[in-house]
């Protein structure tokens, strides 16, 4: 079980665990409350969640020492 929530969190982006982690809560807590916030908010929080998703990319890019494309 816990190498299936182990795929599953590296492939939605680690977002949600990333936050967790920084917050020191649990991960699932961040989880329910990004989906409660989606329904009251009528998905709006998906486009920040993407846009973390796409910074925290380019941040492990760069501790890696990869060249971007846009250098």
């Amino acid at each position: 079980m816990q190498g299936i929530r182990h795929i599953i969190e590296k492939s939605v982006f680690g977002v949600c665990s990333q936050i967790a982690h920084k917050m020191g809560i649990a991960s699932s807590r961040v989880r329910l409350y990004f989906i409660y916030l989606s329904f009251v908010t009528l998905g709006s929080p998906i486009i920040i969640y993407l846009i973390l998703a796409f910074w925290i990319n380019i941040k492990s890019y760069l501790r890696k020492g990869y060249r971007l494309l846009l250098d």
